[in-house]
């Protein structure tokens, strides 16, 4: 236990956010203070075959210690963290023997960690917290899956009675900003199929995703003296309200769960001539997604012919799309992950994340690749927390994998 803190507290204390606007991979310097210290653990725990190229992809090898041909296998997570919330300064706070009562993270800004609200911290009575000091986040999306992934191999390099096949570990950059793939080499990695660890609560095995676009809508309009502006003036301010009413009102974050998909509109930047809405659009069903993309550009064709030529302009770009369509050929992967928690008395929780993951870009570059829960909680904010009991039973999920995976 004190093994797991020591090591995940070492590496949320070391800010990795990332950038979504720099044009660099990565994204932000201060990701590869991280990555070199990760690059010399792994040589110090035995790993073989550790690389880190000019973009910070870090992999390396456990050699198999079996004589037959099974499967290579991989684990994946990435090192960086949100841009949209603070990761400088990381504070942990270890909340030990949790009694079900509220967490005070910082009583000068009054951030509170209470069951009232965050029903699930009572699943975890009895349990070692490890939270936030309410000034940060805390970061174990997703470096609970690096600590999870460095220690399940420590565990099998100091047991090699324990038999497994070949396994390859890497670990990214700037995945928090939808590019933790992008210059990931698959064909170097060489794996047959891996594991991203980077879900949530214990017993999450997800293997369906969002199919995702960004959008960004331009409204051009005249500005005109107020006085003197009647039939002439056009206010993209308006445009834009108008705009984004058109879409259907129930079919936004905060009134979807499951796989309802959603139009979310986050960013204006709005003056009488010119306007700029960003968003985003998802769907779990493709044709559904296809759809939603369809409706944004018929409302801008719609203005366009009531307000003039040039007067809305959309772009659409497509980000990642649902990795169903590429596991479901090969669901032994998922079904040795759901195998490998039952042996563990862990419940499976098969469901689709309402979001993205590194493994579906992985899986449309040719490496089917489910996920696997990490154990935190409360991502990217101050009320951020993971049970080190959690982070025990992902490492012990690994192993397993591993195990179940030198027995086909």
């Amino acid at each position: 236990m004190q093994q797991i803190i020591d090591r995940f507290i070492k590496y949320v204390k070391i800010d990795t956010q990332s950038d979504p606007n720099s044009d660099t991979t990565p994204s932000t310097k201060k990701q590869w203070d991280l990555a070199h210290k990760l690059v010399l653990d792994l040589m110090e725990i035995g790993m073989q075959e550790v690389t880190i190229d000019d973009h910070a992809y870090i992999m390396a090898t456990l050699p198999s210690n079996i004589e037959e041909d099974v499967p290579v296998i991989g684990f994946i997570a990435h090192f960086d963290t949100t841009p949209d919330y603070s990761g400088t300064n990381v504070n942990p706070k270890i909340v030990e023997d949790y009694d079900g009562r509220d967490i005070v993270l910082n009583r000068k800004d009054n951030m509170i960690l209470s069951p009232d609200y965050f029903e699930d911290l009572l699943l975890y009575k009895g349990q070692t917290l490890i939270t936030t000091d309410g000034t940060t986040l805390l970061g174990a999306d997703d470096k609970a899956g690096i600590t999870e992934i460095i220690e399940a191999m420590q565990y099998l390099i100091k047991n090699p009675e324990i038999k497994h096949g070949k396994i390859r570990i890497a670990f990214t950059p700037d995945e928090e900003i939808g590019r933790g793939a992008h210059k990931f080499d698959v064909e170097k990695f060489g794996a047959d199929w891996a594991y991203t660890m980077d879900g949530s609560q214990v017993g999450e095995l997800e293997y369906e995703n969002f199919n995702a676009a960004g959008v960004k809508i331009r409204f051009t309009g005249k500005s005109v003296h107020p006085g003197y502006a009647k039939n002439k003036m056009i206010n993209t301010v308006l445009l834009a309200n108008q705009f984004l009413s058109l879409l259907p009102k129930n079919e936004v974050p905060e009134k979807t769960e499951g796989r309802e998909g959603f139009f979310h509109f986050y960013k204006m930047d709005a003056q009488v001539e010119s306007t700029l809405v960003e968003g985003i659009v998802r769907d779990h069903d493709r044709d559904t997604f296809e759809a939603r993309k369809a409706l944004i550009s018929q409302i801008a064709n719609d203005f366009n012919e009531k307000y003039g030529k040039d007067t809305v302009n959309v772009e659409i770009n497509d980000q990642y799309f649902n990795m169903k369509e590429k596991v479901e050929p090969v669901m032994h992967i998922v079904e040795i992950a759901e195998k490998a928690m039952l042996e563990l008395d862990i419940k499976p929780i098969i469901k689709p994340i309402r979001g993205g993951t590194d493994g579906s870009q992985l899986s449309y570059m040719g490496l089917p690749c489910p996920n696997i829960f990490a154990g935190g909680h409360n991502f990217h904010g101050p009320y951020e927390y993971i049970p080190v009991e959690s982070m025990q039973k992902a490492i012990d999920v690994i192993v397993e994998i591993c195990k179940l995976t030198a027995l086909r």
